[in-house]
């Protein structure tokens, strides 16, 4: 007879199966391989000899693959283009490239610098251009030469008596002249040495701190946390190769855990027989 408990548990694992492989399509077609990849390789814990999840796995490597040396390629392009001066070309090519998945730090760098230049391009343009004074239509009257004379002897003839009034006024409040007011304790002192600061310590990049969550995450025993936080280092980055060898220590600690399980079950499910007599 058929264990209907072992039955029960094969439809509820074709039925994840299947679950797995549909979410994995549609990322797929939405251009997320990675997550589709990660989705089918969890297939293949549950049935390692399913065929259809490694035939998705090879298709979506191979597009990743493609997408990767496109997007090297408009990088490429688009790094020639800004060195012979072509800066919207160059522009669209890099944004095109971010858009394909390319490097974000190459491509990000080189739009920051093209930003910077046109924003130097458009201040030094903008001072360039003289201020031209609008000519007079005609000539100031003598009259109006004298009356500006005048003002302008006016006012030097109050500020100098604003001058006096406070010079006077300083020598009635301060008789013992500048002492007072400025001690030579103040003048003699020692300047305090200046104290250099400390140069600030170096902040890690976002890909080395993913890969350093995902290692303690992985010596925690915690694997499926620390492959979600290798999906988040993106392709092409210097530090992905450590993240593909991390991720195949983590699939093959799964798999492992995977198949103590099965075994455990297998075994539990084994009639015990008592001896005869």
């Amino acid at each position: 007879m058929n264990d209907p408990l072992k039955a029960q548990q094969g439809a509820d694992d074709e039925a994840r199966i299947e679950q797995l492989l549909v979410t994995g399509l549609d990322h797929y077609f939405a251009g997320d391989y990675e997550p589709a990849i990660n989705l089918w390789t969890r297939v293949l814990f549950l049935d390692r000899n399913h065929d259809r999840a490694r035939a998705y796995i090879d298709r979506a490597r191979s597009a990743q693959a493609e997408r990767q040396r496109i997007s090297e390629a408009l990088v490429h392009e688009g790094l020639e283009a800004f060195d012979k001066g072509d800066v919207v070309r160059a522009r669209a090519l890099l944004s095109d490239a971010l858009d394909q998945g390319a490097s974000h730090d190459v491509a990000l760098g080189v739009l920051g610098r093209i930003d910077r230049l046109d924003a130097g391009m458009k201040s030094a343009a903008t001072a360039a251009v003289p201020v031209r004074r609008r000519p007079s239509s005609r000539p100031a009257p003598a009259g109006d030469a004298d009356r500006r004379r005048d003002t302008l002897a006016m006012w030097w003839a109050t500020l100098a008596g604003i001058v006096l009034v406070g010079a006077i006024s300083f020598v009635l409040v301060a008789p013992n002249g500048l002492a007072e007011w400025f001690p030579a304790q103040a003048t003699t002192a020692t300047p305090a040495a200046a104290v250099p600061p400390s140069a600030p310590l170096p902040l890690p990049s976002p890909t080395e701190a993913y890969l350093s969550q995902a290692r303690s995450l992985f010596a925690g025993g915690k694997l499926r946390d620390a492959s979600r936080a290798l999906d988040r280092v993106p392709v092409g980055d210097a530090l992905r190769p450590d993240a593909e060898r991390l991720r195949a220590d983590i699939q093959r600690e799964l798999l492992a855990v995977a198949g103590a399980e099965r075994s455990s079950a297998s075994s539990a499910s084994v009639p015990v027989t008592s001896p005869k007599e």
